[in-house]
């Protein structure tokens, strides 16, 4: 049977969105369906016919009006236009997203006028009526969100057509014979769109790399980085000049910075971390209090503003961190070596010394430029176990140097009392009223190859406590420093929660039993704390975890701070982490200008600077999620035989999504696939209730359940249902 051939080209038979757009954007000429016409390059009689037509439907519906016979202008109400984003569904309709309305003004999808996922667009909105949602038409799209998008080709005799996984973008793009490149069919390819002619059916773009086949890992890992227009390497220039630094420590610029290499110093990351960018020093004083430094790579010192290597570091602004590898902000030289503070070497850095009472307060502090030398590495595991024991020999199983070691007594000492003093820190936040999200994080364990070979959850515990609330300190302590001489500077802003998402989260949690205090955001605070603490180690602790973190407001940069509410910090900023994001370095070149004796700089450039680091933050969490649910998917590929005990994790009209206790990976079960009764959804109680039987399938519900098809490219589970849990 011979394939169907697919034209990129067909007849419009509905002009209004066009007629709207022409019209608004000469808001003061009449036209007639001529003009109209010429306009559209269209002189063929059936669509002038149509446009005739379309003028008086428009007419009719008080959209446009006729000031003399057969010419129109657009109806001159201007607060029926409006700009703002556009919100697109999987099911192809869309809701604009303004600030003028209270609620999402819906677009249906021949209203779309060929605007796509988070375009910038005007909006004529109608159907205003109280009781009625407004609904909208897209008269002009302003300004594109982006114009690469990742697919597989389908390439035809003379043309191809590239279509997307995402499910938010309605249509595919054509692609020109002379513009598919080396791309053979079925690869999997980036495009971009050049162009989107008034009578096409489909975008036309032209293929700018082409990333692989279909499945094949570092295919998929790329098209994922691809798909946010992030880097997956740096440009040969950039690492050239980083190469060519001196990276060396100078005695004449230790003359320059307060000398600490004699200070007893270390780190504590992860176990498989090649970055440090963080050590806390340790003295006892004679008075009984103690000297505590957090000290920060000093990457400002090579990071020359105006170079092409902070241009790329801006650009990128973060690093990021997906589930088999990390593309950094900064080259290797600099990342993993001159500014990655590594054991029983001298290094450059930015630091805030503290002293500090047995009681965790702070009594003076001092910022400023150091030289330090890091006594000891310790992985998480290693400092936790001296943690707990107190014991100075580090064993086999635990150690990263591949054998047991002896730890210092000094090194062990200071460790247990940067632990109290933490607990004491991190008391009196909860007491302040922050919030605890210790939320559990899946990890794999991956061969040589990439592949999963095993899960494991990541939890915090004391040592991952220590280092965060130091951390903490550290970032506080700045933001105050600068915040309190009101200059201009860079902070990690976030806002209350949204009220409607507590209490739709509300409705959720109370099935299983559970209810959160909405009396002050005092009371949410130690609500959800609450609600933190009961649900450890539940079946539903990952579900209640992810929507009370979901209800919560995104933190951002922003040189307006507003305090941050789930650290209960009225000045907050980053600080302690320049080698992997950009704000940090901002804060460190701020501070030391501050420092300086300098004048507060201009509000309105760290400002744009700020929503850029921000917005390149989202895509990277949006990146490093999607690499996470690549791993689940190809993980579960290798278990389609086994079966499976999850949790109910969602219900929808179209059926039940799925969490596997034993691995956190969530798929969905269809409703067609319930083969015991006939399910229908009931909204009122978040359930599938069965016809026959009244038989309920709710949230928290235990069912088991059984590979039924795994998505690499879509990064989708579908589950068999097996049975009900007993």
């Amino acid at each position: 049977m011979s394939k169907k051939i697919r034209k990129p080209i067909k007849k419009e038979k509905d002009f209004s969105g066009k007629i709207l757009k022409i019209l608004s954007q000469n808001a003061n000429k009449p036209f007639n369906y001529k003009q109209i016409g010429a306009k559209l390059e269209l002189d063929d009689t059936n669509s002038r016919n149509q446009i005739i037509k379309d003028l008086k439907i428009l007419a009719a519906q008080k959209k446009i009006v006729e000031t003399e016979p057969g010419k129109y202008l657009v109806k001159a109400i201007s607060q029926d236009y409006y700009e703002g984003t556009i919100d697109m569904t999987s099911r192809k309709t869309a809701y604009f997203i303004c600030d003028e309305f209270e609620e999402d003004v819906f677009i249906p999808t021949n209203n779309l006028n060929r605007a796509l996922d988070k375009d910038k667009v005007k909006v004529y909105v109608y159907n205003r009526r109280k009781g009625k949602r407004p609904e909208g038409e897209v008269i002009e799209v302003i300004e594109r969100d982006k114009t690469e998008f990742v697919g597989v080709i389908d390439i035809q005799a003379n043309f191809a057509f590239v279509s997307t996984a995402n499910p938010k973008m309605y249509t595919d793009i054509f692609i020109p014979k002379d513009k598919i490149g080396e791309a053979e069919n079925g690869d999997v390819v980036l495009v971009k769109i050049d162009d989107w002619p008034k009578r096409a059916d489909s975008p036309f773009g032209s293929v700018i790399r082409v990333l692989g086949k279909p499945g094949e890992h570092n295919t998929e890992i790329h098209a994922i980085l691809a798909e946010y227009g992030l880097p997956s390497d740096f440009p040969v220039e950039v690492e050239v000049f980083a190469q060519k630094l001196d990276t060396s420590i100078q005695e004449s610029e230790i003359a320059k910075r307060r000398d600490m290499r004699d200070t007893l110093t270390f780190t504590i990351d992860p176990k498989d971390a090649k970055d440090f960018d963080d050590a806390l020093s340790f003295k006892k004083l004679e008075n009984g209090n103690f000297e505590i430094g957090i000290h920060i790579a000093d990457v400002s010192y090579y990071l020359e503003e105006g170079t092409i290597l902070d241009d790329e570091a801006y650009q990128r602004a973060t690093s990021v961190y997906l589930v088999d590898r990390v593309v950094p902000m900064l080259p290797e030289v600099l990342s993993n070596f001159a500014c990655s503070l590594r054991p029983n070497e001298e290094k450059y850095t930015f630091s805030a010394v503290f002293e500090v009472s047995p009681t965790s307060q702070v009594i003076n502090q001092w910022f400023g430029r150091t030289v330090i030398y890091s006594d000891q590495r310790f992985a998480y595991e290693e400092a936790q176990y001296i943690i707990e024991t107190k014991d100075n020999t580090i064993p086999v199983d635990i150690s990263i140097t591949g054998e047991s070691y002896v730890v210092s007594d000094e090194i062990v000492e200071a460790t247990l009392k940067l632990d109290e003093l933490a607990k004491i820190l991190r008391k009196k936040r909860m007491q302040n009223g922050a919030i605890s999200f210790d939320k559990v994080e899946v990890k794999f364990n991956l061969n040589e190859e990439g592949e999963p070979e095993g899960v494991y959850f990541k939890i915090s515990k004391d040592a991952n406590h220590l280092i965060e609330e130091f951390m903490l300190l550290a970032n506080r302590k700045v933001a105050e420093y600068i915040g309190k001489q009101k200059k201009t500077f860079v902070y990690r802003i976030h806002d209350e929660p949204n009220e409607d998402k507590l209490i739709a989260m509300q409705t959720v949690i109370a099935k299983f039993g559970y209810k959160i205090d909405f009396r002050n955001k005092g009371d949410i605070a130690k609500s959800l704390n609450s609600l933190m603490e009961e649900v450890n180690g539940k079946k539903e602790q990952n579900l209640i975890d992810t929507l009370a973190i979901r209800s919560m407001s995104k933190a951002k940069y922003s040189t307006d701070n507003i305090g941050h509410y789930g650290l209960a910090f009225d000045y907050y900023s980053h600080f302690t982490s320049p080698i992997r994001r950009y704000p940090d370095v901002m804060v460190h070149r701020l501070l030391q200008y501050y420092l300086d004796g300098g004048a507060s700089v201009d509000e309105e450039t760290y400002e744009t600077k700020s929503l850029h680091c921000s917005n390149m933050e989202s895509l990277a969490t949006n990146a490093e999620r999607d690499s996470i649910k690549y791993m689940q998917v190809k993980y579960m590929q290798d278990h389609q035989d086994e079966e499976f005990l999850g949790v109910i994790s969602g219900v929808t009209e179209w059926g039940i999504y799925v969490e596997i206790v034993s691995n956190k990976c969530e798929g969905m079960v269809r409703i067609r696939e319930i083969k015991d009764d006939y399910y229908t959804f009931d909204e009122k109680q978040y359930a599938l209730v069965g016809a026959t039987s009244n038989s309920i399938l709710q949230l928290g519900d235990e069912i088991y359940v059984k590979v039924k098809n795994a998505d690499l490219v879509k990064k989708q589970l579908d589950f068999h249902f097996l049975r009900r849990a007993e």
